[in-house]
């Protein structure tokens, strides 16, 4: 078998690619495309990951919010450097990415709390997240406070949710290919602006 290689992923700009794909993804996947495996560190190197929401990306980085009081938040704290990994089952795909994180500004913040939906908005200023609940009754009886506090929905946005960005190091991007000849591609900032990139073995 003549593998095909009129998909091989270029060495080009890795936001671009990440764009294209991101675009396909929107199309094919049936929920949430913008999903995304987290991963972070205590001070010690002691890892834990989750899944969280892309709400922002661009050439200046890939952007989540979260409440700063959570476990994550205070593994972000202590090491700020994280890793991402999209994988897009429809599209056999996947995307790494490693760098630094930085807090988005107030008025970022500010701006996407605002456009979440109010049953969101209550839901995240009434969390205590990671911390131990006794019952899911005093999480929902604090929802049911702060909603007949604020009946429109708009409470204000809590000062301890807000949002980081990702300011992407190295990008990876993977493609499934038959019989596991899977392609990769790893592009690292070569901190002038610009990216070098090599193919890897699969």
């Amino acid at each position: 078998m003549t593998e095909q290689t009129t998909d091989a992923i270029p060495h080009a700009d890795p936001f671009a690619i990440f764009e294209a794909w991101f675009a396909q993804a929107k199309e094919s996947e049936p929920n949430d495309p913008n999903a995304m495996a987290l991963a972070t560190a205590t001070r010690d190197a002691l890892p834990s990951v989750r899944m969280v929401l892309l709400k922002g990306h661009g050439p200046d980085g890939f952007v989540f919010y979260t409440n700063f009081h959570s476990r994550k938040g205070g593994e972000l704290a202590a090491n700020p450097h994280v890793a991402l990994l999209f994988h897009w089952k429809s599209l056999r795909r996947q995307v790494r990415i490693e760098g630094p994180i930085a807090e988005v500004t107030p008025a970022e913040a500010d701006a996407y709390f605002a456009s979440r939906h109010p049953e969101s908005r209550l839901g995240s200023a009434a969390s205590d997240q990671s911390r131990p609940l006794p019952d899911r009754q005093v999480y929902l009886d604090r929802v049911a406070a702060l909603r007949a506090q604020y009946p429109d929905g708009n409470v204000p946005r809590p000062a301890h949710w807000s949002g980081y960005r990702v300011a992407p190091t190295a990008i990876e991007f993977w493609q499934d290919r038959d019989y596991r000849l899977h392609e990769r591609r790893r592009f690292v900032a070569d901190g002038k602006g610009g990216w070098t990139s090599s193919l890897l073995y699969p």
